[in-house]
């Protein structure tokens, strides 16, 4: 599976941004889809998980209430709505496809949020 991310750009603070995620070389309706960040200077997090399966999410309760992550199997992509983004939210975004035999990462795209 290739994962490219996109999306990304420079905000004010209390804008919105969407990414995406477009996945190619393989159905990802058998992965749990994730997002991640890293900011400058620190490590990778957890940002949203979806499983297909029920359509479960999950979030970071530093984003819950404001992301809102969603898919569409049928175009092989998954999206990260970013509502209300603050300077904290100011990170690389970088999409994860995940199984328990299988891990794949994309290339990340740039969040920055100014204040």
């Amino acid at each position: 599976v290739q994962l490219q991310a996109s999306g990304g750009g420079l905000v004010q603070a209390g804008d919105s941004l969407r990414l995406s995620c477009a996945a190619s070389g393989r159905a990802i309706d058998t992965y749990i889809m994730g997002w991640f960040r890293q900011a400058p200077g620190k490590g990778r997090e957890f940002v949203a998980s979806l499983k297909w399966s029920g359509s479960s999410t999950d979030y970071a309760d530093s984003v819950k209430g404001r992301f809102i992550i969603a898919g569409d199997n049928t175009k092989n992509m998954v999206f990260l709505q970013m509502n209300s983004l603050q300077p904290e939210d100011t990170a690389v975004y970088y999409c994860r496809a995940y199984r328990s035999d299988r891990i794949y990462w994309g290339r990340g795209t740039l969040v920055t949020v100014s204040s």
